[in-house]
């Protein structure tokens, strides 16, 4: 798995939207007991605490030490330093193992492997994303050429491309729940948008590699169409796969 969130660590956790109460009501109407949930690469730990609503212990893993500093913390929630494919836990531990935005970045085999280990017979995994948003139309036009033509292949990693094919790639050797369509909604100042559009590993690598922010320029061409609203409505599509051993 790659650590591609540690140096933004911070604005992650302030900039990333959370997924919408209906979509977590769905996956948890799937799930007949709820004594133990595993969260695999929770990042801030946004998913293992609303899971901890619900459940009586979240067991929360991720390889970046930076992100579990900034998690959520809660009486119910063990957060571990440790990827996703390599976390040590009994057999049959879990009512339900979730990933959030983080499917696309582990290892298919190796990981399966650990669900098939620790998942109880009537166990769920519920794989859980977002790809681009959606706002308006002169506002997508821009977001778009900035996500494929100045950022495009050459600064998003590979695994990338499972987001854009909203997950219906992944290898998924399990037993699928057919899910609705959901979307989660936000509604954001221009600070706000272009805090999250920073969270983007491509951005980060393309600082890297030139050494300017390609944000500051993009920022200044979505001034110019926001209009005079402070607040704009930002839609993710939700990406959901359910499955059973």
């Amino acid at each position: 798995m790659k650590d591609n969130f540690s140096k933004q660590s911070r604005a992650y956790s302030v900039f990333r939207p959370t997924y919408p109460d209906e979509a977590i009501s769905f996956i948890l109407s799937q799930v007949p007991n709820k004594t133990a949930a595993w969260d695999c690469g929770t990042g801030n730990g946004q998913l293992a605490a609303r899971l901890s609503d619900f459940f009586q212990h979240v067991y929360a893993t991720d390889i970046s030490e930076n992100q579990i500093a900034n998690a959520v913390r809660k009486n119910n929630i063990t957060y571990q330093i440790v990827s996703a494919e390599e976390a040590l836990f009994p057999e049959n531990s879990f009512d339900l193992i979730t990933v959030a935005q983080a499917i696309h970045w582990f290892d298919f085999d190796k990981f399966y492997e650990r669900v098939r280990t620790t998942l109880k017979p009537n166990g769920i995994l519920a794989v859980i994303g977002y790809n681009l948003m959606q706002i308006d139309e002169a506002c997508d036009r821009l977001i778009g050429h900035f996500y494929k033509d100045i950022l495009g292949d050459k600064y998003w990693d590979q695994e990338r491309s499972y987001l854009d094919e909203k997950y219906q790639t992944i290898p998924f050797p399990f037993h699928e729940i057919p899910a609705p369509a959901f979307a989660q909604k936000v509604n954001w100042t221009l600070d706000e948008l272009t805090g999250y559009l920073n969270t983007w590993s491509a951005v980060q690598h393309y600082i890297k590699a030139n050494a300017v922010n390609p944000v500051d320029a993009i920022r200044k061409q979505l001034q110019e169409v926001w209009g005079s609203e402070e607040k704009k409505e930002v839609c993710f599509p939700t990406l959901l796969r359910i499955g059973k051993l």
